[in-house]
């Protein structure tokens, strides 16, 4: 496909989820997460195996999956004839701009209304934390900076790069560390590569995704504290993500949360006081702001391409 293409094919692909959202039936990642599920299950037994044989068979079994969809993507978009569409519906389902604002506004209808609980349940469908000790509000903002880099940026990043075989990569592998990335006695060894292979498919998207958030909010504040917070975030590219938009919205977020029945208790991200209903909608436009952006950049960059390969 033509480089000055792939900027109309994004474009299009984006206009196709601001449309129609996520699909409510029958979504591939549906189909694929029940394969992760049934291998999961069927190769992971941590009781019988070491850590080095849980990660190996991890290993494989990330592969094992992986692998062909990845490869039929990859020939798919080889055909000339098909490959604007193609391309297309492979980012449109890598993406998840609207689904994330879908999900978002759960929260802040349901806190609309003062039905406390609803929002609690709303917010915990964004973050795998116990619904019964969840702060909507910091959750939901929370949720909402680190799914924009997660759903929406790494996916466009990959897209960038490889196309749409890329943007289906990028969001199965990152599938794949939602599903077996925890730090549980059941997944620790087995989802190590899972979480490693996220870690580095998402170095460099979340750093600009860092940056986005800094340049289209409080951009001193937010590089300041990505800077100092970062590190003290147990995910090495969550804290670059959530860190700068903490300070590009000048909330303070993190602190205590329960996982699995157990309190953890969080560095703190970002400044200021803790984020209130209106912050939901401030974040969510850091992430639509942030696409118009990333769409003027990428046809930037496929013009001076192109141009250059004409010359």
């Amino acid at each position: 496909m033509l480089v000055i293409t792939m900027p109309m094919v994004a474009i299009a692909a984006v206009v196709l989820d601001s449309i129609f959202g996520e699909p409510r039936r029958y979504h591939p990642l549906i189909g694929f997460g029940f394969l992760a599920s049934k291998l999961e299950a069927s190769f992971n037994m941590p009781m019988k195996q070491n850590s080095t044989v849980q990660r190996f068979v991890g290993a494989l079994a990330l592969v094992f999956l992986l692998a062909p969809f990845t490869l039929l993507a990859y020939c798919l978009c080889q055909y000339s004839v098909a490959s604007f569409l193609t391309n297309t519906l492979l980012l449109y389902f890598a993406i998840g701009h609207k689904s994330l604002h879908q999900h978002a506004r759960a929260v802040s209808s349901a806190l609309n209304r003062d039905d406390q609980d609803l929002a609690k349940t709303a917010a915990s469908y964004m973050v795998s934390r116990d619904s019964s000790a969840i702060e909507p509000i910091p959750a939901t903002v929370e949720s909402v900076l680190e799914n924009g880099n997660d759903g929406v940026f790494g996916a466009l990043f990959w897209f960038f790069i490889a196309g749409g075989t890329g943007a289906l990569l990028f969001r199965l592998a990152n599938t794949m560390d939602a599903m077996w990335g925890y730090k549980t006695p059941r997944f620790y060894y087995f989802g190590w590569a899972a979480a490693r292979f996220d870690d580095v498919l998402n170095y460099i998207p979340a750093r600009l995704t860092a940056l986005t958030y800094a340049l289209l909010g409080n951009t001193r504040l937010a590089l300041c504290c990505w800077k100092t917070q970062a590190v003290t975030w147990d995910s090495p590219n969550a804290g670059p993500v959530m860190s700068a938009g903490a300070g590009a919205l000048n909330v303070k977020l993190g602190g205590a949360a329960r996982y699995f029945g157990e309190w953890h208790e969080r560095p703190v991200l970002g400044a200021g006081n803790p984020p209130v209903l209106s912050d939901i909608e401030r974040a969510l436009a850091l992430i639509r702001h942030g696409v118009i952006m990333w769409m003027i950049i990428f046809l930037i960059i496929s013009l001076m391409i192109a141009s250059i390969t004409h010359a």
